[in-house]
């Protein structure tokens, strides 16, 4: 490579990873958004659940196929990819495989496993778009999984092999050039996939091989480029964000609520007789009560926002569900989606209006989400269970649902008969507390 070729690649470099780091800072400014909840406690138990299910991919291989296939995909691009750093050192300086001379034999090592492993993603990446596409798996055709989030799952599919195909005709043409009279490279690395495609070469001229080569090296750097900058529009961010959001889930037992802190200060009150409302802070006219429940992103935890960001839409949430498989609405993958594209939403309000949200009119309650898909959830935690990443569709709709009820009084008619037979009869049951025990006295 040129000078003009290394001034070039340093450009393009640095667009790539100001562009990245650009969305980075909007999704971090939009988790933010959110109410602000502690989840600093038992770090040992946080990373535990990092290693086991974000790393080890300990949730994913309850389903062998697609979990055995995934940790080749996972594995293989992760790995594959700290060839990155040969491949910007070399770009930068004009060099050719400068780990080489330094590692010896682990090089060969490592270049031989990154193409095994790119074979591998290859072959992963094909069952995967099979299943989508031709077998036509039930929760991959769901009516929630359309559009765009439809047609992202195969764009990262063509994006994965596109680069995979380019990483092996690199090297093919690399150990081409290594193997010609003269050796116009240096030899470097072992290449077990790449040998049998260098043939292709035989009979080129070493310029035009020399040519092929750049063009590969280049397509394959600026597509790693262009991949990391699409992350943040699509669902494959989770292999960055699976990771926090793992450690930040909720380590209560599945089913355990927290109290609104909110409602829990206004029993107290009600029931201490020597209570003073207004001892705890002065009164302000210009203060906003605080809200029981959620109606909007801004009104979830800063977690349920990462949850979001996190989704991998993968479907499995929705077809463990219960009320979606007797017909019910509810898609807790459509909760999760429609929380994001909210939240993304808001945050380019704020972004047109120089960092300030601007009313829309518009709420993630209603807009997006409706009441028929909260009420149609039975609280059973199978989506949490079966969710590959811990995320939690259940808190947000818990939190809606407590909006609904002391915010709007809108439970439905059942839920409604069932609190003022409580409140009234100290009992779901509609008759009087005298009569509770004639149970025992029928035959």
């Amino acid at each position: 490579m040129s000078y003009l070729d290394n001034i070039v690649f340093a450009i393009i470099l640095i667009a790539g990873f100001v562009f990245f780091a650009s969305g980075v800072k909007k999704i971090i400014r939009n988790i933010n958004l959110g109410v602000n909840v502690d989840r600093k406690d038992n770090p040992k138990a946080r990373w535990t659940n990092m290693a086991m299910i974000a790393l080890g991919q300990s949730k994913m291989v309850k389903r062998p196929i697609a979990g055995v296939l995934h940790i080749f995909v996972y594995v293989g691009f992760i790995i594959i990819n700290i060839e990155l750093l040969e491949i910007i050192i070399d770009g930068l300086f004009g060099t050719h495989r400068i780990f080489a001379p330094y590692l010896g034999r682990a090089y060969d090592v490592l270049i031989a496993s990154f193409e095994i492993l790119a074979i591998l993603v290859i072959f992963s990446v094909t069952v995967f778009w099979i299943r989508r596409n031709l077998i036509r798996l039930k929760r991959f055709i769901h009516s929630d999984l359309s559009g765009f989030p439809k047609n992202d799952a195969n764009y990262i599919l063509y994006f994965e092999t596109v680069l995979m195909i380019l990483f092996l005709l690199m090297n093919a043409s690399d150990l081409h050039l290594q193997n010609v009279p003269g050796g116009v490279f240096h030899k470097a690395g072992s290449f077990p996939i790449s040998q049998f495609i260098a043939p292709v070469f035989n009979g080129m001229s070493n310029e035009l091989v020399i040519l092929l080569f750049e063009i590969f090296w280049w397509l394959h750097i600026v597509g790693i480029l262009c991949f990391m900058n699409y992350l943040y529009l699509s669902k494959h961010l989770h292999i960055i964000l699976a990771f926090p959001n793992t450690y930040f889930a909720d380590l209560k037992p599945k089913g355990q609520f927290d109290n609104l802190a909110s409602v829990t200060k206004e029993v107290k009150l009600m029931m201490d007789p020597n209570a003073d409302p207004f001892a705890a802070a002065p009164v302000d006219e210009n203060t906003v009560p605080a809200k029981f429940g959620a109606s909007d992103v801004q009104d979830l935890n800063w977690v349920q926002l990462l949850n979001a960001y996190t989704c991998t839409e993968c479907g499995r949430c929705t077809s463990a569900c219960p009320a979606n498989q007797t017909g019910k609405k509810l898609s807790p993958r459509k909760i999760m989606m429609d929380t994001r594209d909210r939240l993304q939403e808001v945050g380019k309000n704020i972004d047109a209006n120089k960092g300030v949200f601007v009313p829309d009119n518009k709420t993630l309650l209603n807009d997006y989400i409706t009441p028929e898909e909260l009420w149609a959830c039975t609280s059973c935690n199978a989506c949490v269970e079966e969710c590959p990443v811990n995320i939690s569709p259940l808190s947000i709709i818990m939190d809606m649902r407590r909006y609904l009820v002391m915010e709007q009084s809108a439970a439905p008619m059942s839920l409604n008969a069932m609190m003022s037979n409580i409140e009234n009869n100290g009992a779901p049951w509609q008759y009087s507390q005298q009569d509770r025990l004639n149970w025992k006295n029928e035959n």
